[in-house]
């Protein structure tokens, strides 16, 4: 689907799933009243549109082009996860599948699904890494609360790898009755492709607002990558305006020269993961490697195959920030705007306090803030160990 990048690796097993799931979803975007149905809860369930927010502040520290933040931290469960997630779980319903399963990082994704399951009253359950489950117990808490079952995966590093393994599992055991709701632009076909289009809304309407705000398109886009969906869900609609820059901005942990980060494209080579072909981290024969990222959301060896086709063909510049970096950026835009952002947006914006002092002052900067930082509190305090009074 994306030159030499994407496909099908999967078991025989979940080949006829895929085929009618394809089916169904091709069917899908063509109905008028299923369209109707996602406008309907994105809008009026999770609130959209979410603003495109000019950061006044931050355009005067950084002295240089117009910055605007699309705050998708606003969407109701706190980030652009439920974007996805509405438009899979109604695909699911639209498929009679009476069981819902997730993988979850950050938990962002688990917290999206459990809700859009109780509203519409599904089974479901939810693969989290035991790493994971330590580092983000509040939206553990919340999953249980919304009535999912968590299910805690220790295999491996414990973390998003492990998770997404236990729940292709699920899959092919129960792929009669249970909809694998994937929580980023990674898999087999056609997931990649599915869970994009439920994502382009947020580069949709940063079009129609910076063209309102403007009067003309952005020159910079900066978002964060992990699998990739709130960037390509960015990215995907300014893909052929070629006078837009976009930057995608990978987990630098402790550094890419050491062996703890998750910078797929910057360090990584081709290769197959959960399905899909694109740029992995594996070792000289194959096994794929321990990642590490101080945001669980980014914490993911491998990269959507859209990704992995848009560095190739060199449209989209893919750059790493480190922990300490990201940490750094978490404090300075909630302290400049007031803004707590996700661990895995202050990746974005650490990138955007490196490229803004060399831009123009008649430049426009988007970045997308996908989510809010609540979840990443107890991490940033055990790193920076509180706060003296001034």
């Amino acid at each position: 689907m994306f030159g030499k990048f994407g496909g099908q690796f999967v078991p025989e097993t979940l080949m006829n799933a895929l085929i009618e799931l394809e089916r169904e979803f091709m069917k899908a975007k063509e109905d008028e009243s299923f369209k109707n149905e996602y406008k309907y809860y994105v809008k009026e369930y999770s609130g959209r549109p979410t603003p495109l927010y000019y950061a006044e502040n931050l355009t005067k520290q950084l002295s240089g082009g117009k910055i605007y933040l699309k705050r998708e931290d606003l969407n109701h469960t706190g980030a652009h996860k439920i974007n996805n997630v509405i438009g899979q779980v109604l695909l699911a319903r639209r498929m009679r599948k009476k069981r819902i399963i997730a993988e979850t990082g950050a938990g962002q994704h688990g917290v999206a699904t459990a809700t859009i399951c109780a509203m519409f009253g599904l089974k479901c359950e939810i693969y989290m890494g035991e790493e994971d489950i330590k580092r983000q117990s509040l939206n553990v808490f919340k999953m249980k609360l919304l009535g999912a079952k968590v299910n805690s995966v220790i295999s491996g590093t414990a973390t998003l790898k492990d998770a997404t393994n236990e729940a292709i599992r699920d899959w092919v055991t129960n792929v009669d009755d249970t909809f694998y709701v994937i929580g980023s632009v990674v898999g087999p076909h056609p997931y990649p492709t599915m869970v994009r289009d439920f994502q382009r809304i947020i580069g949709d309407e940063v079009k129609e607002q910076i063209i309102q705000k403007e009067g003309r398109l952005p020159d910079y886009l900066i978002a964060c990558v992990g699998g990739g969906s709130n960037a390509m869900g960015l990215f995907y609609p300014f893909i052929k305006d070629k006078d837009v820059k976009i930057y995608g901005v990978e987990a630098g942990g402790f550094g890419v020269n050491t062996d703890k980060h998750a910078a797929t494209i910057t360090k990584g080579s081709v290769g197959v993961i959960h399905g899909m072909k694109t740029y992995l981290l594996q070792d000289e024969y194959g096994q794929i490697m321990p990642v590490h990222s101080i945001s669980a959301g980014l914490d993911y060896p491998g990269i959507g195959p859209e990704h992995a086709y848009y560095h190739s063909i060199g449209r989209v510049k893919y750059e790493a920030v480190n922990d300490d970096e990201a940490v750094e950026a978490f404090q300075y835009l909630t302290k400049e705007e007031g803004i707590i952002p996700a661990l895995e947006s202050s990746h974005a914006i650490a990138y955007l306090m490196k490229l803004a002092p060399k831009t123009n002052k008649e430049d426009i900067i988007v970045v997308n803030l996908s989510g809010r930082g609540d979840k990443d509190i107890n991490t940033i305090f055990n790193v920076i160990g509180g706060i003296k009074d001034e």
